[in-house]
């Protein structure tokens, strides 16, 4: 049997475990960690790590990967890095600040749609493996409704990648069809998506259509799909009676002390606290700044279970340590260990696929070409990445904690250096050398490596 197969297998039994537990606290066995150095006693070490990070970031921002960055990390709760660098755009007026808010994308999915699932699943209104159709209404005939609530938060539904909703609304003349998009704000188009663009108040109707209507693949392999977390603040709605953004200020960010995590954030902050994003010159033809930068989300209002959040570091920190705690956060519980465990855990691992229930998770079989994480990352270990260049990771069995915040996609999504140049992982990487060094390496030998 093979080395990949024992690792699979094994995998596939921690999901089963997991799925069962109801203690309150992480399994993960103390004597299995590593003992790491004090890292009050490695000042050099930390200097040389802070220097790489340094030169790594200044290259990127000189090749353009992103105008400035903000870098977050917390080992065992406290500060281990913490920096800002360059600038919100590359006309360097304004430098980058740790407290300026982000454009999450994708990480959004977790930080929203998957907290908003655990606390259904725990309040016994959702089951995993119930169909999509039990909780969206208009599914019920649908194949893609039939899709279990597991399959489709592992994207293992069949379901269509993505949508281009944007274009899907067009007429042949170029023009939009009725009850989607208007040039004047009004009573049946409230929302403005951008300047001479505004929403029709149903304009969801519209979306839940062409998913219904997409691309499904009888063979439910690993496919990464958007599409569920589209319907997940109905699910909310439906099952609560609450408002999607309500629900997750109700039961996680207000209690945290999470005040910048929400949705359309220029309702709070004034716009030089936040972060520009892209400038559209294929949609909305403006610099999108302070409204959500995926398309999708912004036809959603604003408001998804796929994206639409925003967020600063400190802020963000508070729910992934919370996550890492657990489901405990400076004395107050807000989930169960157990439950925790059961969507970070890999979900079908003998089905090829890395990812837990709306979590990212490590490969099965690391490849440094492919990884989005660090080598060292354990298989406990989840996260998520973000579109706009967000990214964050926690790890239970190291109790690390890391936070990227960029806007790669500044002016355009063109730019990917932060990928050719291996960035997030990389100091990801670099994070664990500083809490985990090499076996008999002294500080002499770590300098020259």
């Amino acid at each position: 049997m093979s080395y990949r197969t024992i690792v699979i297998l094994l995998l596939f039994i921690n999901v089963q475990v997991s799925a069962l537990a109801q203690s309150d606290s992480l399994s993960v066995a103390e004597d299995s960690i590593p003992i790491t150095d004090t890292l009050t006693k490695q000042p050099k070490k930390l200097e040389i790590i802070s220097g790489r990070i340094d030169s790594l970031v200044s290259t990127a921002i000189g090749q353009e990967a992103f105008p400035g960055c903000v870098i977050y990390s917390l080992y065992k709760g406290e500060e281990l890095f913490s920096k800002s660098y360059g600038f919100h755009t590359y006309d360097s007026l304004q430098p980058m600040n740790f407290y300026d808010i982000f454009d999450l994308a994708s990480v959004s999915k977790n930080t929203g749609g998957v907290l908003a699932m655990m606390k259904l699943y725990e309040n016994g209104l959702i089951q995993l493996d119930d169909p999509i159709k039990d909780y969206v209404k208009g599914f019920g005939w649908n194949k893609r409704g039939r899709s279990t609530i597991r399959e489709a938060m592992s994207h293992q539904a069949g379901l269509q990648s993505w949508i281009k909703f944007y274009e899907e609304i067009k007429k042949k003349n170029g023009k939009y069809k009725s009850r989607t998009l208007a040039e004047q704000q009004s009573e049946e188009y409230p929302f403005k998506a951008a300047k001479g663009k505004y929403v029709h108040k149903d304009f969801y109707r519209k979306i839940k259509k062409m998913i219904r209507r997409s691309t499904y693949h009888k063979e439910k392999k690993y496919i990464y799909s958007d599409l569920f977390f589209y319907l997940v603040p109905e699910i909310v709605t439906n099952l609560t009676g609450m408002g999607y953004e309500e629900f997750l200020r109700y039961h996680y960010y207000d209690s945290l002390g999470a005040a910048t995590i929400g949705f359309n954030p220029l309702e709070n902050y004034d716009a030089s606290a936040i972060v520009p994003t892209e400038i559209d010159t294929f949609f909305r033809m403006e610099n999108i700044h302070g409204t959500v930068h995926d398309e999708g989300a912004i036809l959603m209002k604003g408001v998804s279970g796929h994206a639409g959040l925003f967020a600063n570091a400190a802020d963000l920190s508070r729910v992934w340590q919370m996550l890492l705690n657990g489901g405990e956060y400076e004395g107050k519980r807000y989930l169960k260990a157990a439950t925790i465990e059961l969507f970070s855990s890999y979900q079908y691992p003998s089905n090829e696929s890395r990812r837990g229930l709306g979590f990212d998770k490590p490969l099965l079989e690391y490849d440094p070409k492919l990884s989005s994480v660090a080598e060292k990352a354990s298989v406990y270990s989840f996260g998520h990445s973000g579109y706009t260049g967000t990214f964050v990771w926690v790890d239970p069995r190291y109790d690390l904690l890391y936070i990227f915040l960029s806007n790669r996609v500044y002016p355009t999504r063109d730019h990917r250096a932060i990928y050719e140049l291996n960035v997030r992982p990389q100091i990801h990487s670099w994070l664990y050398d500083l809490i985990l060094p090499e076996e008999g390496q002294n500080i002499e030998n770590f300098e020259k490596n």
